[in-house]
């Protein structure tokens, strides 16, 4: 049964990443390739991670024997367009004209994020 909830935690979503980047996989799996990436946690803590996100639904099982096999039910897409927009409702209240005034008075944006933001005003046309 999924559990009732909209967001992942910090350390949920950096399973998810691994599991994006390198697709099916067990949890030790997982814990090797998150401690590759320099997040060296304990085996139990990304077992129950996983398993956190098979419950919530981010996960589904591939096999029936241990050790169990996990791979995304969610691309990182859908999971990524659904975070930002939360956050669009929740911190500026469904204004996205003030997230892109807060994220673009933070730094001067790169050659390739300008023509990345010329392409997508371009396509909305």
């Amino acid at each position: 049964m999924a559990r009732p909830t909209r967001e992942l935690t910090d350390r949920e979503l950096e399973v998810m990443h691994v599991f994006w980047e390198h697709g099916e996989m067990t949890a030790s799996d997982a814990r090797d390739k998150l401690a590759d990436a320099g997040f060296d946690l304990a085996y139990v803590t990304v077992a129950n991670l996983t398993r956190i996100l098979w419950e919530k639904e981010y996960l589904e099982l591939t096999n029936d024997e241990r050790p169990f096999r996990y791979k995304s039910m969610r691309s990182f897409a859908d999971v990524s367009r659904n975070l930002v927009g939360d956050m669009v409702e929740r911190v500026f209240k469904g204004a996205r004209d003030q997230l892109l005034v807060n994220l673009f008075s933070r730094r001067r944006l790169t050659a390739k994020e300008r023509a990345a933001l010329e392409q997508i005003l371009k396509d909305q046309k």
